[in-house]
């Protein structure tokens, strides 16, 4: 199989846990680029938390693209120009508020390049140090956000956020839900997906499912793991996820990605 694409998540998967991509990796993906595969960076982040590691990666020169947002936007890298996005409507997103409330977990969203909040805890301060994003802290969630917005994310300790989810999950099956992070559970709009974006990129540049490999290791994966022709986890995936990916390669720490490259596409 000659595959086409490689996507790829970021955080504790390409990016090792200091937040770098290594040399191994970096001289691997080049490799893949220059053979004409396009390497995709898929994320829960914002889009300007990824362009400085799609620059580092060369993915401009190369005609590639960024996955924002778990989904939520396509972005051309040589360009920055948005090809495709879907929000959460204002009311979705005061609507989970309300649901954040009654559950008493923390919730977040993006506006005008700012992460808006009511208050600071350590699980929003983890992602304002993942994004370098500035910090907006509002009297009102409802009143400062009074227009779409890509996504929401819940937050809260992991334990009592997986019974969270399932809440959720039956309040609101009209949307996307997913745990990024075990403290950190991503809301996006229904049918929203890094898997969805992945297969809209796909058509647009004309390569079939089958020649796609995807890499991740935690739940907001899972949908783009299952729809690639090869699914791979890095070994750091959690234990109930392993049974489905295809493959299990070295961990985010000990260069799986690499592995991948050198196995799959250069070998």
């Amino acid at each position: 199989m000659g595959y086409k694409m490689l996507v790829l998540d970021l955080d504790d998967t390409l990016l090792d846990d200091d937040y770098k991509i290594s040399q191994r990796n970096k001289d691997a993906l080049k490799k893949a680029q220059e053979q004409g595969v396009y390497v995709v960076l898929a994320s829960g982040r914002p889009t300007a938390a990824m362009m400085n590691f799609a620059c580092e990666l060369e993915l401009g020169t190369y005609g590639s693209f960024i996955i924002s947002f778990n989904g939520g936007m396509v972005t051309n890298v040589k360009d920055q120009e948005v090809i495709f996005e879907r929000s959460l409507t204002k009311e979705e997103i005061h609507d989970l508020h309300d649901f954040s409330k009654a559950h008493k977990v923390d919730i977040i969203t993006y506006l005008d390049g700012h992460i808006v909040s009511e208050r600071r805890s350590k699980y929003i301060d983890i992602e304002i140090k993942l994004t370098g994003m500035n910090h907006r802290e509002v009297s009102s969630f409802k009143s400062a956000v009074d227009s779409s917005a890509v996504k929401c994310i819940l937050l809260e300790d992991p334990a009592y956020l997986k019974s969270v989810e399932a809440k959720l999950r039956e309040a609101h099956p009209d949307m996307s839900v997913a745990i990024s992070k075990p403290f950190f559970l991503e809301v996006m709009p229904q049918g929203i997906d890094k898997a969805a974006s992945i297969a809209f990129l796909a058509k647009r540049l004309g390569i079939n499912r089958e020649e796609i490999i995807a890499v991740g290791n935690a739940g907001n994966d899972v949908t783009m793991i299952e729809y690639a022709g090869l699914g791979v986890w890095v070994s750091n995936v959690a234990p109930e996820l392993r049974s489905r990916a295809d493959v299990i390669v070295a961990s985010n720490n000990d260069d799986g990605v690499a592995e991948v490259v050198e196995r799959f596409i250069l070998g």
